[in-house]
């Protein structure tokens, strides 16, 4: 009898594996797709480090750091040039950058926000006249469009927040919860009244407590995110068995659970569920059709991640800033351009620079059915118009996420609040990955291994 059953190779499930490698307990990965990792992979071409999917972590949440170094990879553990950091965005055909001072889609400065072109006067004395706001409590839950539009107006939703949440959650702030996507935002609403003045001061208190120059924003390593994968994958060695396989039906014993794969049953006494919540719900369904239903309504975000190669030379001038964003109102397939040189060291070598572009939202489902000749030459005609580039590419490499990215709709945290109640109803299940608890890997990591400490712990 396996100890654990692990459904879903990403790095959750990896997580869960090692944390209970670590406490000596074995575990039986089950993987449909041919290789661990899950959305993470990179790869290598012509020198430059390539990422598939995500490409970094934040730096402020530590579970990825402590996985890190756990398996031996805190020297490869490096930050964003964050003295590099600009991010433009496109308006009337123009890139124009974000205002400096500027928190997510909150202003800090005054002159930058008077001196920017990225939104109208109107917007402006609103957004200083924001300053003023009395303390108000919010409702239960609410859109991000509907929170940020009452302190700064439509145009910051439309201009700043909307191409911000795209990049990251590939879905529109019409639909994400405020209180799960934004929850800090939401507490210094309801203790300031104005997010620029609760702002300031809470960046006022962490000046205060800080010792030496802040950290970066993002993290990520020398290798690519592919190296943390590769090194849970050997520390688990002897310890978890990785059967790529689909599962195909959970049901309870009295002992536990049994698992089918591949036509075969497999009997565990504990069972982590590190797969999106769709695919969870398909396989719950026979043991709690409530947990099931409820798990559906987390809706996912479909993408396509197109890197493209250049000779520095195509350029007349070297690209600046980390990338640039495309809000909604400006967009026809491009939604985000990451310049992978800029953001880190160690990713593209002298002499030639990497565009990493992002088709998603509404966008997502209808571009998986391209062929990749198409995306990449769709990708490379509108990026040549907007960053002025006429050459074509050195290489291409294109990468179809369907039903990858889960996104907290508003009430998502009463949906995951069952989720839990149900959750906890049947003894030795539990549910890692990015629909509950954050979208980030080191969310993943801290649910994986919350998973693996409460098997360890029932089983002293």
């Amino acid at each position: 009898m396996a100890s654990v059953v692990i459904v879903g190779g990403g790095i959750s499930g990896l997580s869960a594996a090692y944390y209970l490698a670590q406490g000596g307990a074995a575990s039986t990965i089950l993987e449909s797709r041919p290789r661990l990792g899950g959305v993470i992979q990179t790869e290598h071409v012509e020198g430059c480090t390539i990422e598939a999917g995500p490409d970094s972590f934040l730096a402020a949440k530590p579970a990825a750091v402590e996985l890190a170094n756990a398996v031996g990879l805190g020297g490869q553990v490096i930050g964003s040039n964050d003295h590099l950091r600009k991010t433009y965005v496109r308006k009337g055909g123009r890139l124009i950058p974000l205002p400096d001072g500027l928190m997510m889609m909150v202003p800090t400065k005054i002159l930058p926000l008077v001196g920017t072109r990225l939104v109208s006067w109107g917007t402006k004395i609103r957004m200083g006249m924001e300053l003023f706001r009395a303390p108000k409590m919010r409702p239960d839950d609410e859109s991000v469009s509907r929170f940020i539009a009452e302190h700064y107006g439509m145009e910051a939703v439309d201009y700043l927040a909307e191409p911000l949440l795209s990049g990251i959650y590939g879905g529109h702030p019409d639909d994400l919860s405020v209180r799960s996507v934004l929850p800090s935002f939401v507490k210094l609403a309801e203790q300031y009244g104005s997010l620029t003045r609760g702002v300031l001061a809470e960046r006022a208190r962490a000046q205060a407590h800080r010792n030496g120059p802040p950290a970066p924003l993002f993290r990520t390593f020398k290798g690519g995110l592919g190296q943390l994968v590769d090194a849970v994958s050997s520390a688990i060695r002897g310890h978890a068995v990785v059967r790529q396989v689909r599962a195909e039906t959970v049901e309870r014993t009295a002992a536990g659970f049994r698992v089918r794969a591949a036509g075969q049953w497999m009997e565990s006494a504990s069972l982590v569920m590190g797969c999106e919540a769709h695919s969870a719900a398909e396989l719950l369904r026979g043991m709690d059709p409530r947990l099931a239903e409820v798990l559906t309504q987390t809706p996912y975000s479909s993408s396509v991640t197109i890197a493209l190669g250049f000779d520095a030379a195509d350029f007349p001038t070297p690209p600046e800033g980390f990338g640039f964003l495309v809000p909604k109102k400006e967009r026809r397939r491009l939604a985000a351009c990451t310049w992978v040189g800029n953001k880190f060291s160690f990713r593209v070598p002298p002499g030639k620079i990497v565009a990493r572009c992002f088709i998603g939202g509404a966008e997502g489902p209808a571009a998986l059915a391209e062929s990749d000749e198409t995306l990449a030459a769709a990708a490379a005609t509108e990026l040549g118009e907007i960053a002025g580039i006429s050459a074509t590419p050195r290489f291409t490499r294109v990468f179809r996420w369907p039903r990858a990215m889960a996104q907290p709709a508003v009430g998502h945290a009463a949906r995951v609040a069952e989720i839990e109640q149900r959750v906890a109803a049947i003894p030795g299940l539990h549910l890692a990955g990015n629909a509950y608890q954050g979208i980030g890997i080191p969310d993943c990591i801290r649910l994986g291994r919350q998973g693996a400490d409460r098997i360890l712990a029932h089983a002293v």
